[in-house]
């Protein structure tokens, strides 16, 4: 299983890799500058064809990728002889202006953004389904009654349905979720439901120190009723079944699925299950396995079900290029979260992390159909798409936005930039990027050994 997701992982980030050095490719083409080397994954080539003037190379390191650029490293010699320019050739990358070369660097970043735009129009233009629950709550302090959240700062009480963030309307679970995470220790207003009357609240989430996120101190409210039940699971072997709805578990009322945490995390060897099925009242006793990471009872329990509108062309294309919009802007705005205290080591990932999990969304998608699988995948490459485009342009020497810079101030000043600057320049980079490199690989590691 775990070859699998590993398999399919470098499968998802090979399509993105092709999209982004595809996008240099054809823009210095358009700009009049050579390519040299066209390659998917790094190390030395394990296939390789030349077409004309470029070298098709499929790497040893199926991660990442390059597009060589004719001449691009011309500034080292001319460093090494003491130039104080790189000498223009025809064809070359530093034998075009800035402004050409700005083009070839930008283009691969914005072919990741645009790919994700397509990508979300595709999903939107064929529909898909979603799994979600309703807008209703139950206080986080219902649960560890021993801590304080947000939600009970702000008065929020088990039971309310929250129909609005900041003016936004709130249908579902999801969009309670979507729109905490993103405003971490930002003051939001909310409107919620209660005895059927509209309340005004204003609550601040906090942030998550792991993630970044913001959390209220809330979960969902899931009525109890089984859905299905997976086979050898606890529940299965005591015979509990679609259709049942469990009312009381050791003794205690469980009025919601999630008043089932506490039981589970005290480890009982077992659990006494009281629940009515046709309007007979049962017992069951779960015999219980904390070997695992996260023991349950194999319950999988009822939840709210739609299927979004298939859009039209032009309307999918709208909506996708919405979503790429503020899938960009969030990526942008988390950034500045790296500064504010929380655990790099869970929140940066390395590129091991990365493959594993574009794999485990798609195999999870295939456990529910194939349809679910592709769609899953192409929703996660979307995203890891961006990120790409969002870190690429970051103005770090070495990658994209750095060499835009770099180039830009070239264009702006009219003049050549000076062969040592180049090189202390890109040196700088390397360093960096190494230490980032060395420093995600290790938050990858535990990231596996907390697992």
């Amino acid at each position: 299983m775990i070859i699998g997701k590993i398999l399919l992982g470098f499968f998802g980030l090979g399509i993105v890799v092709f999209i982004h050095e595809l996008g240099h490719f054809l823009a210095a083409r358009a700009v009049g500058i050579d390519v040299e080397a066209f390659s998917i994954g790094w190390g030395s080539p394990i296939l390789k064809k030349k077409i004309g003037k470029v070298e098709y190379r499929l790497g040893m390191f199926p991660l990442g990728g390059y597009c060589k650029f004719k001449g691009e490293n011309e500034f080292e010699e001319a460093y090494k002889n003491n130039l104080n320019a790189v000498a223009p050739v025809p064809g070359t990358y530093m034998g075009v202006s800035p402004w050409r070369r700005i083009i070839a660097c930008f283009a691969g970043p914005f072919f990741n953004l645009i790919f994700a735009a397509l990508v979300f129009s595709v999903i939107w233009g064929i529909g898909f389904d979603v799994n979600t629950l309703e807008n209703k709550i139950v206080l986080a302090s219902n649960i560890n009654p021993e801590e304080r959240f947000p939600a009970d700062e702000a008065k929020l009480q088990t039971g309310d349905r929250i129909i609005e963030i900041d003016g936004k309307p709130i249908s579902y679970y999801h969009d309670i979720r979507e729109n905490i995470a993103i405003n971490a220790e930002k003051e939001l207003s909310v409107k919620v439901e209660r005895d059927g009357n509209i309340k005004s609240i204003t609550v601040t989430p906090s942030m998550d120190k792991n993630t970044g996120e913001g959390k209220i101190g809330i979960y969902f409210w899931s009525d109890p009723i089984v859905k299905s039940v997976l086979r050898g699971s606890p529940a299965d072997i005591a015979g509990i079944k679609a259709g049942d709805r469990i009312l009381r578990a050791n003794g205690e009322e469980i009025p919601y699925t999630v008043a089932l945490i506490p039981i589970i995390q005290r480890e009982p060897p077992i659990i006494s299950i009281e629940y009515e099925r046709n309007g007979t009242i049962q017992n069951a006793k779960l015999v219980m396995s904390y070997t695992g990471n996260n023991p349950d009872l194999g319950i999988i329990y009822e939840s709210v079900q739609y299927q979004t509108p298939r859009l039209s062309p032009i309307s999918a294309l709208v909506r996708g290029s919405q979503e790429a919009w503020k899938t960009l802007t969030i990526s942008v705005r988390s950034l500045a979260l790296l500064f504010r205290g929380i655990d790099l080591t869970r929140a940066v990932s390395g590129p091991v992390r990365i493959t594993y999990m574009v794999g485990e969304v798609a195999t999870e998608g295939f456990g529910q159909s194939f349809g679910d699988g592709l769609r899953s995948m192409a929703n996660f490459l979307s995203l890891i798409s961006i990120a790409v485009c969002v870190m690429n342009l970051l103005p770090i020497p070495v990658v994209d936005g750095g060499m835009i810079v770099l180039w830009f101030i070239e264009g702006i000043r009219r003049k050549p930039i000076h062969p040592k600057a180049i090189s202390v320049f890109q040196t700088i980079g390397i360093v960096f990027i190494s230490g980032l490199m060395i420093f995600a690989l290790f938050g990858d590691i535990l990231f596996f050994v907390r697992r």
